[in-house]
C-alpha cells in the first residue's frame, strides 16, 4: 500500500512538472512580447518610423510588440500611477524635462540606461546638447547624473507663414523684427487676425518664452531652467514678453477667443487658410506637408539666437518593465540611419541620420533650420519645464492675460510665485 502511496506520489509530481512545463510555455509567449505605448500619429514622422522599426525588430528578435496606442494627455496625466504598477508596458514614449521625465526618475520608475547607453554607443550618436533632456540627477533635474532615455528626433519651434496670403496682400515674409511686425500690422489692416494662437493649451506659452529668449541670454535659460540662479520675474526678459503679449491681443494681432482655444484648433486655423501666420513647433511640418493645398513657408523667430526646442520626447523604460533587454534592442533599432532617414524624409527631424538619406526638398528646408539653431547653441528647452504644474499654471495665467482680466504685472507675479513654489519642492 506505501509502495502505491509512493507511486502515486511520484505520479502527481510527473503530472506537476508536466503542468508547469505547460504554464511555463505559455509564459515564454508572454517573455517574446514587447509591450510598447507611444502617441505619434501613423501618418506623422515619428509614426512611420516606429512601423518601420516594430517591423524590424520582430523580424530580427522574433518577438512580437504588443502597441498599445495613447494620447499624450493619457500618459502625461496617468504616468506616476501606470507605471507603478503591474500594468506599466515595457517601452513608451515620454515627455522629456524636470517636472515629467525628471519626476519619474527622481521617484524610482524609470530604469537607469547607462548601461545600455555603453553597450549600444547611444551618446556617440547623440551631440551634447540633444543628451541634456536623457540625463537627471536624484532630483530629476535635467542635464547631469544618469540616462534615463533616449531621443531620437529633435524639435523646436519656428514660424509659419502662409506664402499664398502673403502675396495675396502684398506682403513680405519678415526677416527682421521691424518687418514682423508691420506684417502683423498689415494683415490686420486687412481685418485678418494675423496669428493662429491658442492659450488654453500651448503655443501661446512657447510663444510668450520665445519673447522672452529674443531678449535674454544663455544663463537665463540656465536660471529658468536648472536653476542655477533665481528668476527675475519683473526683469526685462519676462516684461517684454508679458507686455507684448497683451499689446499683440489688443491690437488684434491675436484673437481674444484664443483664450478658450486648444492647440489643434490654432494649427487647424493655419492649415485651412484662415490664419497667415503660426508659430508652434516642427512637430507640425509633416502634416502640414499632407495637409496644406496653398504654398507655405517657415523660418526661425526673426530675433534673437535663443529658441524653445530641445530632443524629441524620449524612449524611457519603466523600473517594472518585464522585459527590459527587449526595450533596449527596440530602441537601438530605431537610432539606425535608415529609421532615422524616415523621420527626415517625412517632416521630421532626425538625430542620427545619413545626410545623403534626405531626400525631400522640404525636409532638408527643415532641417537647415535646425541645424542653425544647434550651431549657435540656441536650444532652450520649453516655458512649463521646471515644475511639474507649470504648464497647467502657465495656459491658465495666459488665459487670463488674453482676456484682460489681468494686467501683465499681475500675470508675472503670479507666476513667479508658482515657479518658485515649485521649484522648491523640487531643490529645496
Amino acid at each position: 500500500m506505501r509502495s502505491k502511496l509512493i507511486a502515486s506520489a511520484a505520479l502527481l509530481a510527473a503530472a506537476s512538472i508536466v503542468l508547469a512545463g505547460c504554464t511555463s510555455e505559455g509564459s515564454s509567449e508572454d517573455d517574446n512580447t514587447l509591450t510598447l505605448w507611444h502617441f505619434e500619429s501613423a501618418d506623422s514622422a515619428m509614426g512611420k518610423a516606429w512601423d518601420a522599426a516594430i517591423e524590424t525588430f520582430e523580424k530580427e528578435t522574433g518577438a512580437t510588440v504588443k502597441f498599445e496606442e495613447k494620447s499624450f494627455e493619457q500618459i502625461r496625466s496617468t504616468a506616476s500611477q501606470v507605471l507603478n504598477s503591474d500594468a506599466a508596458p515595457d517601452i513608451l514614449e515620454y515627455n522629456k524635462g524636470n517636472a515629467t521625465a525628471g519626476l519619474l526618475a527622481s521617484q524610482g520608475l524609470l530604469m537607469n540606461l547607462d548601461d545600455a547607453y555603453e553597450t549600444y554607443g547611444w551618446g556617440d550618436k547623440l551631440a551634447t546638447s540633444l543628451q541634456t533632456t536623457a540625463r537627471y540627477d536624484e532630483n530629476g533635474v535635467m542635464g547631469s547624473g544618469s540616462y534615463y532615455g533616449v531621443p531620437n528626433y529633435g524639435e523646436f519651434t519656428m514660424m509659419y507663414y502662409n506664402q499664398d496670403m502673403f502675396d495675396q496682400y502684398g506682403i513680405e515674409i519678415p526677416t527682421d523684427m521691424d518687418s514682423f511686425e508691420a506684417a502683423l500690422a498689415a494683415f490686420k489692416a486687412q481685418g485678418i487676425t494675423p496669428l493662429a494662437e491658442s492659450a488654453a493649451e500651448y503655443p501661446l506659452g512657447q510663444l510668450f518664452y520665445q519673447l522672452a529668449l529674443s531678449k535674454a541670454d544663455r544663463q537665463f535659460v540656465n536660471d529658468y531652467e536648472l536653476y542655477e540662479n533665481p528668476v527675475d520675474w519683473q526683469g526685462p526678459e519676462l516684461t517684454y514678453a508679458a507686455e507684448t503679449i497683451a499689446d499683440w491681443v489688443d491690437k488684434g494681432y491675436i484673437s481674444k477667443d484664443s483664450s478658450g482655444l486648444k492647440a489643434e484648433d490654432a494649427g487647424v486655423s493655419f492649415i485651412n487658410g484662415t490664419s497667415p501666420m503660426f508659430y508652434s513647433g516642427s512637430w507640425w511640418y509633416g502634416r502640414f506637408q499632407n495637409d496644406i493645398t496653398f504654398n507655405w513657408t517657415s523660418g526661425l523667430y526673426p530675433e534673437g539666437d535663443l529658441t524653445p526646442g530641445s530632443s524629441g520626447n524620449i524612449w524611457a523604460i519603466p523600473a517594472n518593465a518585464k522585459h527590459a533587454d527587449l526595450a533596449e534592442k527596440f530602441i537601438d533599432i530605431t537610432m539606425r540611419p535608415e529609421i532615422q532617414a524616415i523621420i527626415g524624409n517625412n517632416g521630421g527631424v532626425p538625430v542620427a541620420a545619413d545626410e545623403a538619406d534626405i531626400t525631400d526638398p522640404k525636409s532638408k528646408e527643415l532641417i537647415a533650420s535646425f541645424n542653425t539653431v544647434n550651431e549657435r547653441d540656441g536650444l532652450s528647452f520649453y516655458p512649463d519645464w521646471p515644475t511639474s504644474t507649470f504648464y497647467d499654471q502657465l495656459n491658465a495665467a495666459l488665459q487670463e492675460l488674453v482676456n484682460g482680466t489681468t494686467t501683465p504685472k499681475e500675470f508675472l507675479t503670479q507666476l513667479g510665485t508658482q515657479y518658485d513654489e515649485g521649484v522648491a519642492d523640487i531643490v529645496g
